[in-house]
């Protein structure tokens, strides 16, 4: 069961973005770009507000500490995989997207196996760097068109490959550390002999 602390209400609400977010994307016009960029901005917020309370309120929950990557992911890959599917020009490279996807899942993987042994991955500080260049890159991509001279896309696509960059490195990362628990924790599991 899920403890509903105010920062895993806020990750729901995060989550409840989604759909909103997909449903805008399904227009490729100046306002609902405008209104996705919107809500992705509301998402972003709860992203912050809910790991500040659960920081200096204490009042995080290992439920908490799946949910809250879980749910950043799902806003980031729905943002960018409607993104590039979109019928406007320009448009973020379809390759990018399955780098910056298959990323995310593989690391999701990695958690759920080492989760299985009894450890948890906590989000890294390169993890969080990366979320934060995906969140700038997302945002300028999502407002798209050109406002008081600057080229949303343009600096948001920038900034995409600055993240695609910090993504591979801290997956890398990530690999290592489950690789490093995962051996740690089958040295200390004790030896089953054959029942002969």
């Amino acid at each position: 069961m899920l403890p509903l602390t105010t920062p895993n209400l806020l990750t729901l609400i995060r989550i409840a973005t989604v759909p909103i977010l997909v449903a805008l994307l399904t227009f490729p016009r100046p306002a609902p770009s405008a209104g996705a960029a919107a809500v992705f901005l509301v998402a972003t917020i709860t992203d912050f507000l809910d790991g500040y309370i659960a920081r200096n309120y204490d009042s995080g929950s290992t439920a908490g500490k799946f949910l809250d990557p879980l749910a950043d992911k799902l806003v980031v890959t729905a943002a960018l995989i409607m993104l590039a599917g979109m019928p406007r020009m320009p448009r973020i490279p379809a390759w990018m997207v399955v780098v910056l996807v298959s990323r995310e899942i593989l690391v999701t993987g990695l958690r759920a196996v080492v989760a299985a042994e009894g450890r948890i991955i906590g989000a890294e500080e390169l993890g969080k760097y990366k979320m934060v260049l995906q969140a700038m890159a997302v945002q300028g991509l999502l407002i798209h068109y050109t406002y008081f001279s600057i080229d949303f896309f343009a600096a948001g696509l920038f900034i995409l490959w600055l993240a695609l960059i910090l993504s591979v490195w801290s997956g890398v990362d990530y690999f290592f550390i489950a690789y490093r628990l995962l051996a740690a924790s089958e040295r200390t599991q004790p030896i089953k002999r054959a029942v002969m």
